[in-house]
């Protein structure tokens, strides 16, 4: 069997991207990390591999980009998302129990964004979702986690220039 190169098209506040530098490292498989300019001009490889038809996810910008009654419903969904994550976490360590798998790997990154929500909804997961944020900080000691995902406080100021980007400050 040949050895194949991996490589990352990488946008580095992507929790799609963490979920793969994560798993990456969880497996230790080595791969060439290429940061992308996704907000700017995208590279030839990055339009022909995007399966999304070369658009973004724009998940949280129910909170991150609105104001007003939109922002309060979308505060809203979010923290009742968040308590149901919270139940199915119940007393264990991770969501498979003793283990670091599957869902902790998907569900960690997005929590890189979760500062940015909190500032611009005027809430604080830790208040609301008390055994969330537990879990958070523990999956956050893994050196797979740590390395791969961005400060929150970056994403925030790159949620900030997204915001003045569309208008809404």
């Amino acid at each position: 069997m040949s050895k194949e190169e991996v490589v990352l098209l990488d946008f580095w506040a992507s929790p799609f991207c963490g979920r793969v530098k994560i798993a990456l490292a969880e497996k230790g498989v080595e791969y060439e990390n290429r940061e992308e300019d996704v907000l700017g001009s995208k590279s030839e490889l990055l339009l022909n591999s995007n399966p999304i038809h070369k658009k973004i996810f724009e998940g949280g910008a129910k909170i991150w980009g609105s104001k007003g009654e939109a922002l309060e419903v979308g505060k809203k969904d979010f923290i009742e998302i968040l308590k149901q994550l919270e139940g199915t976490l119940g007393e264990k360590d991770f969501f498979c129990g003793d283990n670091f798998g599957f869902v902790d790997i998907l569900l960690i990154p997005l929590t890189t964004w979760f500062y940015a929500y909190e500032k611009f909804g005027g809430f604080k997961v830790e208040d609301e979702c008390p055994k969330f944020s537990v879990w958070v900080k523990r999956c956050m000691q893994r050196e797979s986690v740590a390395k791969a995902l961005p400060e929150p406080e970056k994403v925030y100021e790159a949620v900030v220039m997204l915001r003045k980007m569309n208008g809404i400050e």
